[in-house]
């Protein structure tokens, strides 16, 4: 009986190495008015300007904008592709996102951004696996109006 136990174990598991789920590699999970869309590995570009409040430069006034640009995800999600659609047709849609930095075991929130105002600018997108049931995303840039940290 010990013999089959053994043979079940994956190579992993029987040099003590316990099993690990997938989607624990993804240390960012993206939420879209608080629905989960998508997982990333990196999260870069995080970049808000504000307006000079002397008025020099001709800035008084200016409403804040930022981007940020989540790399290497995945989503299950089609209303992610629709809603960057909805950009790429000149209508952008508006919609609360948040950012969530994640422990190493995939599950614990550290950190949160929210994006206030957010619409997709830009999609790029990764090799496409036909036995896979996610849609890949290389990378995607979103551009907000605010940013708040939790």
């Amino acid at each position: 009986m010990a013999e089959a136990t053994a043979s079940a174990a994956t190579p992993l598991e029987s040099v003590g190495c316990a099993r690990r789920d997938a989607s624990r590699a993804y240390h960012f999970k993206l939420l879209i008015d608080g629905v989960d869309e998508g997982d990333f590995t990196r999260c870069t570009d995080l970049e808000l300007e504000a307006s000079d409040p002397s008025g020099g430069e001709g800035l008084a006034g200016a409403v804040p904008q930022g981007d940020m640009t989540l790399s290497h995800g995945v989503t299950r999600s089609p209303e992610l592709w629709q809603w960057f659609v909805a950009s790429m047709n000149g209508m952008p849609l508006r919609k609360n996102v948040s950012v969530l930095l994640l422990d190493p075991d995939g599950m614990t929130q550290k950190l949160r951004w929210n994006l206030n105002e957010a619409w997709p600018k830009k999609w790029r997108a990764a090799p496409l696996d036909a036995l896979g049931q996610r849609i890949a995303i290389d990378s995607l840039t979103l551009v907000f109006e605010s940013i708040s940290r939790d």
